[in-house]
């Protein structure tokens, strides 16, 4: 075992084609799902530091033990964090962004098994590795913008170089749930496979990497440097959905508009640059009495369905 915490295990596996692997696995003792609270990040950055520790590995396979992926942020802690101001809620991203910079920066392959549902932060999670499976079950996306703030945790950053701007402005800005089928045809996953798969065909992605079959040095680039957008592509990129998404939010809502204009400051950035540009947004927004109420909604709605399930 390399690493075990409350949420998270990793430990050693070999693949068929005889690498030997670190498979992390998050499985929240006593919960249903898993959620990225405050302690589960401490413990993601362990459990990064206990992989880099460990010598003969060639590749990381992320995965879930829940019938979800991960649904994201833990919303509870939503109120009290904001309340600690813009300052702290930077800082607080931006030591996020070092965990998963980190899982980035690993020197050798990374692949994510997408088994259900991978929502916020937990569809930044999967955007950090080099590769992704999907089971034809799950759904991933980015819907923070319904909450009134904006994807923090890199979300800004890496889907628009996974996917093009224009695809990720419509994923980020809609708040989209996105079927295997559809994040296949835009290319934020490798392949989208029966549910029963999954595992083996991630471990044949990390298998074929270690062959030289797959460039994984080329998608990590690509993922960490600026976008390749001209001056009439960013146009039409940024400032037309800009206008849409203002008259369909309206003038109450202003995250899914500010969360076009990080794409677009972010865009011709490294990716040190953009991250700053999108943790500084994120404290922004969350600041606001718009997020302040949505995230009470939510949560409300949450206590409500408890109760009547």
């Amino acid at each position: 075992m390399i690493y075990q915490g409350n949420a998270i295990t990793v430990e050693r596996r070999d693949t068929l084609g005889g690498n030997d692997i670190a498979m992390l696995t998050f499985d929240l003792k006593d919960e249903s799902v898993n959620k990225l609270s405050s302690a589960v990040m401490a413990e993601l950055g362990n459990a990064v530091k206990a992989i880099q520790a460990e010598s003969g590995l060639k590749g990381l396979m992320i995965r879930s033990g829940k019938d979800a992926f991960i649904v994201g942020a833990d919303i509870t802690e939503f109120h009290s964090l904001f309340d600690k101001g813009e300052e702290y809620l930077v800082e607080m991203n931006l030591k996020v962004h070092d965990i998963f910079n980190a899982i980035e920066d690993l020197p050798f392959p990374t692949v994510t098994a997408i088994n259900g549902l991978a929502l916020g932060g937990g569809c930044e999670v999967l955007l950090t590795t080099d590769f992704r499976v999907m089971s034809e079950k799950a759904k991933i996306g980015l819907p923070e913008t319904k909450l009134g703030i904006l994807p923090g945790w890199g979300g800004c950053v890496r889907l628009p170089r996974l996917i093009g701007a224009d695809n990720a402005v419509e994923w980020i800005a809609g708040g989209t749930e996105n079927r295997a089928d559809a994040a296949l045809k835009v290319g934020a996953v490798d392949a989208a496979v029966a549910h029963e798969q999954l595992e083996e065909a991630a471990l044949d992605i990390l298998d074929r990497a270690n062959a030289g079959e797959l460039d994984y040095h080329a998608r990590r680039e690509e993922k960490k440097s600026p976008l390749k957008l001209n001056a009439i592509e960013q146009m039409m990129a940024f400032e037309t959905a800009k206008g849409y998404v203002a008259g369909k939010a309206g003038p109450h809502y202003p995250a899914p508009v500010e969360a076009i204009k990080v794409i677009q400051k972010g865009a011709g950035e490294t990716r040190a640059r953009a991250q700053a540009i999108e943790a500084k947004s994120f404290a922004k927004l969350a600041l606001s009495s718009v997020a302040f109420n949505l995230v009470g909604l939510f949560i409300n709605d949450q206590v409500v369905k408890k109760k009547g399930s």
